[in-house]
């Protein structure tokens, strides 16, 4: 059977998935909101690492999807990792571009401004169908005191559309800003941007429909690439993976802060 015909089964399973109701609907890939109370207890609930969060994830993930979906998305991972973005992608003692983009709360926000103020945490996230982003944007909502504490304001960059991504913040009682970043214009500034295997693009779209999510049909999502960036305007640190799972923690993001 060739890959388009696979990828056709997959989008099957994956809605005939999305159409049973059961104690387990906790462990779909997407959540809805009680599902995600429920998570967000959890994680309020838990001691350690983000990476310790994130592993009870994938651990939930590899459980209840088929295998052939598990090993679409690990070789849509292996795939993003070989073409090269991570080499490319701007990195410690690049000069971090400026831009100017539009906040939760409809309000221009500007990198050059924040900076005036003092370093800045630029970090990405694919957006508020992504459990482990949202696991992600509940951690560094916990860590906001330390960051503030170090001197420091976060800003979290998203291809979703405005209301998408104030959905995104009011969900998680966010007081972080939260940027719409539409057509990841300014991720194709840092690097950080790639296109979806079509297997995945495909199982994404049945799934959840990312097309409404960003707003257009380019397939394209950033890297959960986190960079903290000083005064001038240079980048002191960078958290570049291509495995979507993993995230910058918070510690290391601050260790870096300490440095400045």
């Amino acid at each position: 059977m060739n890959r388009n015909g696979i990828a056709a089964i997959l989008v099957i399973l994956l809605m005939a998935g999305c159409q049973v109701k059961n104690k387990n609907t906790n462990k779909s890939e997407t959540m809805d909101k009680k599902e995600q109370v429920m998570n967000d207890n959890d994680h309020q609930a838990a001691s350690g690492t983000l990476d310790s969060l994130l592993a009870i994830r994938r651990s939930e993930f590899v459980k209840s999807k088929p295998k052939a979906i598990a090993d679409l998305y690990d070789e849509g991972i292996t795939t993003v990792a070989n073409s090269g973005i991570l080499e490319k992608a701007l990195n410690i003692g690049d000069k971090a571009p400026d831009f100017s983009l539009i906040n939760q709360k409809g309000e221009t926000l500007t990198l050059s401004d924040e900076l005036k103020k003092g370093p800045v945490i630029l970090t990405w996230y694919r957006g508020g169908w992504c459990p482990y982003c949202n696991i992600n944007l509940h951690h560094l909502q916990e860590r906001l005191p330390d960051f503030h504490k170090a001197g420091a304001s976060l800003l979290a960059l998203t291809p979703e559309l405005p209301d998408k991504s104030l959905s995104t913040s009011e969900k998680h009682n966010l007081e972080f800003e939260v940027l719409s970043d539409v057509g990841n214009t300014v991720a194709k500034e840092y690097g950080v941007v790639f296109q979806l295997m079509k297997e995945v693009a495909d199982v994404y779209q049945k799934g959840f429909d990312l097309h409404s999510y960003n707003g257009d049909e380019s397939n394209e999502l950033p890297l959960a690439a986190t960079y903290v960036i000083d005064k001038n305007g240079i980048i002191q640190y960078a958290f570049l993976d291509a495995d979507y799972r993993k995230r910058a923690e918070p510690d290391a993001i601050i260790s870096a802060l300490e440095k400045l």
